[in-house]
This record gives structure tokens, sequence and C-alpha cells, in this order.
């Protein structure tokens, strides 16, 4: 057990916890979510002494899905669970955020390193003494881990940890001890901030990688962009907005890139997926002689089942630790300064333009008689219609995630989605930490489409809303089950069933005001229409439920192609 640390010693002692969440603080984080638990309780404490708020979800599942959408928003979270019991129910969402990039912290309360040491049976154990076997088990998905045992180390441990988990973009795991949380440390730190800058490029290679660049860029005849997830998570659009201004070239998104860029501007031409795509854009973007990949994760649902058609002899990609050109890989090349560097110096490029995409319904999709139900062609580009700028809108792994292809955007607006680790309820739990972070930053209107099989699952993260008067507008897609699973394998199995539950109810049974609540039933194009034009509604002023109903087997034309692939690449021997 390590030696404390004299106070005498000390210019400006703190509490452990204190400096932790005074750091998380420092960073941006204001809302510590979790669930509370013995070994926690505590450094729970601390929380709103370092200027925190702590949220409290119903579980740690949710807990983790709410830290994964808080920091899509706001750049980084927090999240507080206890030994064993808790972290392990966050698990699948901390995998998640390791997955798609997302910067978390995770901060596990642990017993004391007195009673580690001693190998003590308590509770929330195995029972055989082993302390570090849940730590072990999310080292593979934490890029730093910090077991705060010792005071010497522990304001030391922690900058580093949380530099890691803001550079690379990663959940990192933090453990404290109960006997850690009051022991006094340096203080003076605190007066330097964490240096969350990163490491630049070595000026020769960078040079050398942007005349590269420069040289397939001016012959190319019809060059084009592709902006995908890790330009947002590595945090270059500042940089991919620049290019796309100042090149005029066309520009094209990812369905996890979506929402990457300004999709009000005149260059932008859509989502590209492969097969999946619109025939315009695929065609456009497969014909370019070269692409510029921007943060690329070429996973099977992003390539709508690994159906792109683009050769690397016309690609170049950056990424976060190197620059591929063709079949030239630069090792150590972060995208971001060799990016300015070609927009500082590029000049006039050749320039064919893109495809015009647009939110107008087909016509073959128009008809508004009383009893046309509403289909997911016709369904996605009307609610195009309907967002506002700075919308953050969420949408489920299944159908919306699919669905959302259909649309353009509105400027500002920020898209959610998990397309890479695909959690089903994953959407419910992202919507309660986004929302958060749009009332602390001043944004009006979070919009979440999520299938009722998926609903089923974190349900409960509503009551999370309601405790902090948040206001988002929930779309439940009522299509009697899980309709993407129906693709894959078992249309009409019952296994791909649910119970049909009374969704709207679920805003007054979790303890909505029904002054401050409201809920919609909705079956036809024309009750959708209406519900678009409803200016209460449209404004956001509280919680609202809507019950979207579909036909069982409709779904996106791209969800179809995708699910087929998927399913012969599961059949593979």
């Amino acid at each position: 057990m390590a030696s404390d640390i004299l106070t005498s010693e000390l210019k400006s002692p703190i509490n452990v916890a204190e400096y932790l969440f005074r750091r998380l603080h420092e960073v941006g984080v204001r809302a510590v979510h979790g669930v509370p638990g013995d070994y926690n309780l505590v450094a729970l404490d601390y929380i709103p002494k370092a200027g925190l708020n702590w949220v409290g979800n119903c579980n740690e599942l949710n807990a983790g899905y709410a830290a994964d959408g808080y920091a899509r928003i706001k750049g980084i979270a927090a999240i507080v669970t206890t030994f064993g019991v808790g972290e392990l129910s966050a698990i699948n969402a901390l995998a998640g955020s390791y997955s798609e990039l997302v910067p978390v912290v995770h901060i596990v309360g642990t017993p004391s390193t007195l009673s580690q040491r001693d190998g003590m049976l308590l509770h929330h154990t195995l029972g055989n003494g082993n302390f570090d076997v849940f730590a072990n088990m999310s080292k593979d998905i934490s890029c730093a881990m910090a077991k705060l045992n010792d005071p010497h180390e522990a304001a030391t441990l922690i900058d580093h940890a949380i530099r890691e988990c803001w550079v690379q973009s990663r959940p990192v795991y933090i453990t404290l001890p109960t006997d850690m949380v009051e022991k006094k440390i340096e203080g003076e730190r605190l007066k330097t901030s964490i240096d969350l800058s990163y490491p630049p490029n070595q000026a020769e290679k960078e040079n050398y990688v942007v005349q590269v660049v420069l040289k397939y860029l001016h012959e190319a005849k019809n060059p084009v962009i592709l902006v995908d997830a890790c330009a947002i998570r590595h945090r270059v659009l500042d940089e991919v907005h620049e290019l796309i201004r100042k090149s005029g070239l066309p520009t094209f998104v990812t369905p996890m890139g979506k929402g990457a860029v300004d999709e009000t501007l005149p260059t932008y031409g859509g989502v590209y997926a492969g097969d999946g795509s619109h025939p315009d854009v695929r065609e456009r973007l497969e014909s370019s002689d070269l692409i510029l990949s921007i943060g690329a994760i070429k996973s099977d649902f992003n390539t709508a089942g690994f159906t792109y058609r683009i050769s690397q002899l016309s690609t170049i990609d950056f990424h976060s630790n190197y620059v591929r050109v063709r079949y030239s890989e630069y090792p150590g090349v972060r995208m971001q300064g060799v990016l300015q560097k070609v927009i500082a110096t590029m000049g006039k490029l050749n320039i064919q333009p893109g495809p015009l995409i647009s939110n107008e319904i087909a016509d073959e999709h128009q008809d508004m008689s009383e009893d046309q139900v509403i289909s997911h062609a016709w369904f996605w580009p009307r609610m195009g219609q309907w967002l506002e700028k700075d919308d953050i809108v969420i949408t489920e792994t299944g159908t919306a995630n699919f669905g959302i292809w259909e649309t353009r955007f509105p400027t500002g607006v920020t898209a959610i989605s998990q397309v890479l680790w695909g959690s089903i309820g994953y959407a419910l739990g992202a919507t309660s930490g986004a929302a958060m972070a749009a009332k602390e930053i001043g944004k009006q209107r979070t919009v979440l489409f999520i299938g009722d099989g998926s609903f089923q699952l974190t349900v409960q993260e509503i009551s999370t809303m309601i405790r902090h008067d948040m206001n988002p507008i929930i779309f439940v897609i009522c299509n009697e089950g899980y309709t993407i699973e129906r693709y894959i394998h078992g249309m009409d199995a019952v296994y791909n069933d649910v119970q049909e539950w009374k969704y709207k109810d679920f805003i007054l049974a979790f303890g909505a005001d029904p002054k401050k609540s409201r809920t919609y039933q909705v079956k036809t194009k024309q009750e959708a229409h209406d519900l678009f034009n409803n200016k209460n509604f449209s404004s956001a002023p509280y919680i609202q439920l809507v019950e979207l109903y579909m036909p069982k087997e409709d779904a996106p034309a791209a969800l179809k192609l995708t699910a087929d692939a998927s399913a012969k690449n599961n059949a593979k021997e």
C-alpha cells in the first residue's frame, strides 16, 4: 500500500476525487453519467464541488450509451460505475465507444487498496481474491488505463488518461479505490491545463506527402471528396469544409460520415455506400479518377456489404496517423497538417459537377389519399423537409439508420448513429446524453428515430430525460419487430417478433407532467404530413413521443441490399 503525501509538503492540497472531476470540467464535461454503488458513493460527493452535474441513469448500460451520445456533441464524456457488477453492465456501451472512436472517461469505484492487497472475500467479486479480472476485461476496449492506487502517481495518471482519451478519441478506464478518494495530492497542477494538442508531423516528411498529393490532384480530370466518420472523430471538419469551399470539388459522405459536412453547400452530392447508394451518386463517385478519402471506416454496413467499387489506384486516404497515396503509405503523418498545406497551395483544379440531391419525394410515392400507409420511400425525404438548422438527429441501427441516407440536411445538423458497433437499443440511451449536451450548448431540438424492437431494450432512459426536463422528439417506428434482422434471415420467424406495447403510454408512466409532454399516433401519410406542419410539435417545447406505424416488411432499399450482402457473408464457408 502506497504511503500518503504529507499535507505540509503540498502548496495546494486537494482530494484525488476532486482533482479528477475538476480535470473533467476543464476539458468540457459538465454532466457525469452513471449509477451509484457503494464503492463509488464518496467519490460522487465531489461531482458538484467541481461544478459538474450528476445525471443518474436507470442502469449502467443506458449510462454508457448516454455518455457516448453526450461525447458526440460535447467532444468528451464521463461515466462512473461501481466495481464488477456496475462496470460489466456498461462494458457493451464502452466497447461501442471504442469501436466507433468516441472519447469517454470510465471511472470505476473499487474496493480499498488494503482490501485488494489482502484478497478479501468481498461482494461484487468472483470470490477468488482476484481484483484485476474486471480491469483486464476492459483493457482491450480502452486506449489508456489509470489505476489510482498511489497518491504520488494519481495526478500524473489522471492527466495522462484524459489526454489519451481526447487525442486518440477512445475510452479510457480509471479505477478509484475507496481509500484513495480523499487522499491529498498537489493541486498546483490544475493551474496548468492538460495539453490536448496533437503532436505535429515531421516537417520534411509532411511537405513531401503534400507534394505527392498535389501531383495527383492536379493531374486528375474529375476528382471528388469522400468524407467519413474519422474526419469527425479526429476533429478535422474545419479543414474539410475549407477544402470543399476552396476546391469546389463534388463532395460525398458515407453513412458514418452523415452530418460531417454542410449539406446545403452546392457541391454536396449525397451519401455513398457502394450498391446502397442512389444510382447518380454511385455513378459519379465510381467514375472519378481521384477520390480524396478523408477518415474512412470501410465496415460492412458503412459500405452496404463491402460493395465499394473504388480502386486504391485512384484513392488518396487521409487518416489520423498516416496518409496513403495509391499504394504508397506514409505512416506517422497526421491528416490535419497535410490537409492544411494542400488547401493553402492547391490552386485551380479540374472540376466535373456532381449529382443534385434534394428532399423531393419521387412521383410514384406522392399519393396522399386517406388510406395511404407510410412507406420508407415517402417518409425520409418528407422528414428531411421538416428538419431545421442545428438539429441533432439520432437514428437507431436498422431501418432508421438506412432511411436517413435519403435526406438532405439543413446547415448545422448533427447526425448520431452506431453503424459499426450496431448495438440495438443504443439510440435511445444516446438520445438522453445528446439531449443533455444540447441543453448545455443551447440547441433546441434533439430528434430520435428508433424501431419498436430497439425501443424495448432501453426504454427506461425516457425516465432520465423526464427527470432532467429534456425535450427530445422521439419517433418509435412501429413495424412489429426487428426488420433489419428479418431481411438478414427469418422474415416470418418468431424470434424477430416483439410484443406490441402501448409505446406512447410510457411518457406518463415514467412520471411526465401531462402539461409538459405530448404523445401522438400516426398511421397514414396525411397524418404524418399534418404532424410535421404542427408548429407546436415542431417547436419541441417538451418531451414528445410519436408512434409511427409502417408496414412490417417495408424497408429502405439500402437496408435490403446490405442485409442481403450480410446474409451471404454469414453463409460463407
